[in-house]
């Protein structure tokens, strides 16, 4: 059984006021050029799909177009939302879409019934677990102590019934502990979000969705595949693939990447604006670039003049002795990119000196989650 595992799709992303729908495209029919060498036997798409819970039109048919292009080629689809997407508004029309092999997880309801297929070596289970949070489970489980990410995972695996003696797949997503994340990814203030990755001992893989570095998690075995694209400065270093899993006999596991080429790439350029490299290399003018200049003086329209060679640069920096930061583009998306208990932890540290308790983080997140139940 061979699958391969994306996630992070974030379809519909603006970074620094640019749409990145033409560059998620282009990856999507990469990916899809992978699949025709590959010829794998399922693809699972672990979680955030969209950036939004309400997508953009032009973001849901690029997805659209994406799935109709596996169905045509008789892939299995597995997906799961993300705490980016609205489980119920994925979750539309699933009943219909599993008749063309296409299998979304709906809104957990307190159990997840496996997804079975046969292959060489006998039948193998795959489970889609969305994104819930420990309020979620206990809705389910109300006489079971549930007071952190790691509880309400554990109770939910407890609750599939697993037979390890056959082969079993968890999709979910998840922060586990001891992952690596930055600048792109939600980050929960104290770490609560926190799951412990001995609690999927049982699985024979885990296709993890959340944090956009690919990644392994202690071992090959429990992976995230990162997102198809940068979709931060911070990531420039990464190397965007797709993951290629193996399923053979029992206990014998084979994970592999694939490269994945993005028609813009993302790049991080420093020195004073006086440099001829600046001028004279042309590499990155179509890339999306960040600059960061180390001149002591404001240079009277820098970034008109950068533009002119670096035609996607999105973000301007200074550097020197004054330690001057200015963001000449994207300050209004770094906020819009903050959770409202980032926000409300960051407000809490500068009016108290301090930062919040994990008691205190529960509270407000417990808080949060009401608002927007009513919201909805």
């Amino acid at each position: 059984m061979k699958l391969i595992h994306i996630s992070d799709l974030h379809l519909g992303i603006r970074l620094y006021h640019y749409s990145l729908l033409e560059d998620q495209e282009f990856i999507l029919k990469r990916i899809v050029e992978i699949i025709d060498t590959e010829r794998p036997d399922g693809v699972i798409i672990a979680g955030d799909v969209y950036d939004k819970s309400i997508p953009s039109t032009e973001a849901v048919r690029i997805f659209d177009d994406f799935l109709c292009d596996l169905v045509e080629r008789s892939v299995q689809v597995y997906i799961i939302s993300g705490n980016h997407d609205s489980p119920e508004r994925m979750a539309f029309g699933s009943r219909l879409m599993d008749r063309s092999g296409v299998h979304i997880a709906g809104v957990y309801d307190g159990s997840i019934a496996p997804v079975a297929f046969e292959d060489a070596y006998g039948t193998v289970k795959l489970y889609l677990l969305p994104f819930v949070k420990p309020t979620h489970v206990k809705r389910f489980y109300p006489d079971k102590e549930i007071s952190s990410y790691t509880d309400a995972l554990s109770t939910v695996i407890d609750g599939m019934g697993i037979d390890e003696r056959g082969r079993n797949v968890l999709v979910t997503h998840q922060f586990v502990t001891g992952s690596t994340r930055s600048g792109s990814e939600e980050i929960t203030v104290g770490g609560t979000d926190n799951v412990d990755a001995g609690i999927f001992s049982c699985f024979d893989y885990v296709a993890l969705g959340h944090l956009h570095s690919p990644q392994n998690c202690g071992t090959e075995r429990i992976r995230y595949c990162g997102t198809p694209l940068k979709y931060s400065f911070s990531k420039v270093k990464d190397r965007k693939s797709v993951t290629v899993v193996d399923l053979k006999e029992k206990g014998d596991v084979e994970v592999r990447t694939v490269d994945l080429v993005p028609c813009h790439d993302m790049v991080e350029l420093k020195g004073s604006i006086t440099l001829k490299s600046f001028y004279e290399n042309t590499t990155w003018q179509e890339d999306y670039t960040h600059i960061i200049l180390t001149d002591e003086d404001d240079i009277f329209d820098a970034i008109g003049k950068l533009r002119a060679i670096y035609h996607n640069l999105m973000k301007l920096d200074y550097d020197n002795t004054s330690t001057r930061t200015i963001t000449v583009v994207g300050s209004v998306d770094a906020i819009e990119r903050k959770t409202p208990v980032e926000m409300f932890a960051e407000f809490y540290e500068k009016q108290n000196g301090r930062v919040m308790s994990e008691e205190q983080t529960e509270l407000i997140e417990a808080l949060m989650e009401e608002i927007e139940e009513e919201i909805r």
